[in-house]
């Protein structure tokens, strides 16, 4: 559980409280963020996710599951929009703490890899596309 919710390592900590702000601030976002998708206003999530990514960023760390689960959201927002590009980012930044937290043949794990060989191959990346898909 203290590798789910690793902070930054900063000259100056963050305070007790300022962590547990964030983790409220975080739970209602992901909540926020599940009622505002069911509209598809993806303009509207997008920006949201962008200014939550760097609020949530500045305390927490990529492998922090409430920084997981946003980068998450962003990499769907990114294949709906068909940005294979940004949909890449996330998942290649996503798939080693996912990689860390899960068990070797979990289907979290799995459909990442799944996700990382299909963009790579369709950016034509046929070498790295092969190696997720292998994984």
């Amino acid at each position: 559980d203290k590798e789910k919710l690793e902070i930054r390592k900063l000259n100056d900590p963050p305070s007790v409280e300022t962590v547990q702000d964030m983790i409220k601030y975080a739970r209602n976002v992901i909540e926020e963020f599940r009622r505002a998708k069911h509209y598809k206003y993806i303009l509207f999530l997008t920006l949201t996710l962008l200014a939550y990514l760097d609020k949530m960023g500045a305390v927490f760390e990529d492998s922090n599951v409430y920084m997981l689960h946003m980068m998450y959201q962003a990499m769907g927002v990114c294949l709906y929009v068909q940005d294979w590009e940004g949909a890449l980012r996330y998942g290649q930044k996503i798939i080693r703490p996912y990689s860390k937290h899960y068990p070797s043949y979990s289907l979290n794990v799995a459909s990442m890899w799944l996700k990382l060989g299909r963009l790579y191959v369709a950016l034509e990346n046929r070498t790295a596309g092969v190696k997720a898909l292998q994984r």
